[in-house]
């Protein structure tokens, strides 16, 4: 830690980390901004060979301690900087206190399934939040891995980095380049894939076949078109869950928890 306090908003340094707020720097630099106590925290805990500096404001709170105690552990780099700088740095409104620079991931090595039983293929999903809700629910679900595929939002951007809560540190989070090679690589591991779809055939019906007990990778689409008739080709079969009530449709990320779920449980009882 620095006995350094930043403080001013101007600087090279803030316009800098600031920048990591869009995509063409954050590739450009290799980092990702993460921010908010909950997330910096879980970088530290689970992933801290990628954390490069964390800058927090001065103060006695349990957070803050908390974050001083983990940097140090990890070897970490942590400066004080005061909250106009922190909010400066940030893409959030309110950043809470505490940002840190982390190092992107590039592409996934080969055998990076292997032995996987549970995956989310993220096709096309342009919503920070229903990537990250999807993300967060993957990991709750014990999943092995998610793939965020073709045209899908970076899963580096700092909504999404927000809303998985911490859980884009707990597994792994692979890119690539089209939703065939995802397929590809999920077969590749022996796993089936599954596309999430309103033509499919009932969860229940596969749950009754067996369908969901095996390892699986599941597909979802893009939250307005879903999935093309290209796409669902890939798969190896398509499954909806019901509507039992008067709701037009389920939104994504919440159909996504529900799939993945129904796994678990099947893969479970085995």
């Amino acid at each position: 830690m620095t006995d350094e306090m930043l403080s001013n908003t101007k600087s090279e340094r803030v316009r800098r980390i600031a920048s990591l707020a869009r995509k063409k720097e954050r590739q450009a630099h290799g980092r990702f901004l993460v921010e908010g106590p909950q997330a910096v925290r879980e970088l530290l805990v689970h992933r801290p060979e990628l954390t490069e500096t964390v800058y927090a404001t001065l103060g006695a709170e349990n957070w803050q301690v908390e974050i001083a105690r983990l940097a140090s552990d990890a070897g970490v780099r942590l400066e004080r900087a005061t909250t106009e700088v922190i909010s400066a740095m940030s893409e959030t409104v309110n950043p809470q206190g505490v940002v840190a620079v982390a190092r992107t991931w590039g592409e996934p090595t080969e055998g990076a399934l292997a032995e996987a039983r549970l995956v989310a293929i993220l096709h096309e999903i342009r919503d920070p939040g229903n990537a990250g809700t999807v993300l967060r629910a993957a990991d709750a679900a014990g999943a092995d891995a998610v793939i965020f595929a073709g045209e899908s939002i970076d899963p580096f951007h700092p909504k999404v980095v927000r809303s998985t809560t911490g859980s884009l540190f707990h597994i792994p989070v692979l890119v690539m380049s089209t939703l065939e090679a995802a397929v590809e690589a999920a077969r590749a591991s022996d796993l089936s894939v599954l596309a999430a779809d309103v033509r499919g055939s009932d969860v229940l019906e596969a749950r009754a076949e067996g369908a969901l007990g095996g390892p699986i990778a599941w597909v979802f689409g893009n939250e307005a078109r879903g999935l093309s008739e290209a796409d669902r080709a890939l798969a190896d079969r398509s499954v909806r869950l019901p509507i039992y009530g008067a709701a037009e449709s389920l939104n994504l990320a919440t159909a996504a928890s529900v799939l993945l779920y129904e796994t678990a449980f099947a893969q479970r009882s085995r």
